[in-house]
């Protein structure tokens, strides 16, 4: 507490802090502040005093987001960044962000909240340590609306790259955080072009599955020809096959497809030497017709297993949302303003660490910090 919430410069604040915390690690039920007095047995009027530290309170959840993400680096061993979609279903119009989404893997629109976690893949698990809340429609334009919710004037309907991007870019200025590759699964990403190239730019390590309709430019700088991820695997010329063991649960090994020669991401409006030389992976489907899977990776000179081990982070991120879902109350936030969502998910994050970290590394120890 006494570590993560350093910032929160009155004692108020920091008390509340803890309450609400314990009451998201030990509660039961919807965590919301009703449901958080009532499980820590607090007088009615607490509640109260909880939602007012979440709605009302104008603490910065940056410091609070950035210390947690420390905590992480030291106590475990991180080997990735990496991405994951929360959807938030809603009833009404009037909580902040609520718009039409067609969320992945199903049909039709729905009613919610759209936001983007950020999290640190390590041996210990993956730890949310970020948020990005998803603006569109009249979020974007209504300006009434936007001032009663609080929205900063900065954040409008940004682009997926741009969120990765600000994070990644936050992350890379503390030397405390890990320079780690990032693992992305974009293959139902709108602006999958955007973050690869954003990567690109700033010279991260990558590994992103992406869909076969993926572009890259082959050939020589000079006559450079643009092409689908799919039709470069089709080609025979330079290919050539990786026995690899699959993911636990499968029997045999897999032939895993590796285009050897050169392939750059196209990078529109800047020259030819910006680009980077990339190594595209198959891995072919086990059912027929079914397309297979296809990954993009910077790290052209690694191991093909390590490589496509790094998609274990997409899929631990994926059970840190269902677990945040589950018991950290990610889905009972009742506020409608900008900067209480990003309070609660805040100490969301907070209690998903405090509950799965393993014990602190020594230095954390010797200074006097309890996990």
């Amino acid at each position: 507490m006494d570590r993560v919430f350093e910032s929160l410069t009155r004692a108020e604040q920091r008390r509340w802090a803890r309450t609400y915390l314990r009451g998201l690690v030990h509660g039961n039920g919807r965590r919301t502040p009703r449901g958080l007095a009532r499980a820590e047995q607090l007088p009615a009027a607490a509640a109260n005093g909880l939602h007012q530290f979440i709605n009302g309170s104008p603490w910065d959840w940056e410091p609070v987001r950035r210390r947690v993400a420390r905590q992480i680096a030291a106590s475990t061993t991180p080997y990735a960044w990496t991405t994951a979609e929360l959807i938030i279903p809603k009833r009404g119009q009037h909580s902040v962000g609520v718009h039409q989404h067609v969320a992945a893997g199903t049909e039709r629109p729905v009613n919610c909240q759209r936001s983007l976690g950020f999290f640190l893949a390590t041996d210990a698990g993956s730890f949310p340590v970020g948020w990005s809340l998803v603006l569109r429609g009249v979020w974007e334009s209504d300006h009434e609306r936007r001032d009663r919710a609080r929205i900063p004037a900065t954040e409008y309907g940004h682009p997926v790259a741009s969120y990765v991007m600000d994070f990644a870019d936050s992350a890379a200025a503390d030397p405390a955080l890990p320079d780690v590759p990032w693992a992305l699964d974009l293959v139902r990403c709108e602006d999958a072009t955007g973050v690869l190239a954003g990567l690109v730019r700033r010279g991260l390590e990558f590994a992103c599955e992406v869909h076969q309709s993926q572009l890259l430019v082959t050939g020589r700088p000079g006559a450079p020809a643009v092409v689908t991820v799919g039709e470069f695997m089709e080609s025979r010329l330079g290919q050539r096959a990786h026995l690899l063991t699959p993911p636990s649960g499968h029997r045999g090994s897999v032939s895993v497809k590796i285009y050897a020669k050169q392939a750059r991401l196209p990078l529109f409006g800047a020259p030819d030497e910006q680009s980077r030389t990339v190594r595209v992976l198959e891995w072919p489907s086990q059912s027929l017709g079914q397309p297979g899977r296809y990954w993009i990776t910077s790290c052209t000179g690694g191991r093909v297993g390590k490589v496509l081990a790094l998609a274990r982070a997409r899929i631990a991120a994926l059970a840190t949302i269902a677990e945040l879902q589950e018991h950290f109350g990610a889905l009972h936030f009742e506020g409608r303003s900008f900067p209480g969502w990003h309070h609660h998910m805040t100490m969301a994050s907070t209690a998903y660490a405090y509950r799965n970290l393993p014990a602190c590394a020594p230095s954390l120890a010797l200074s006097g910090t309890a996990c």
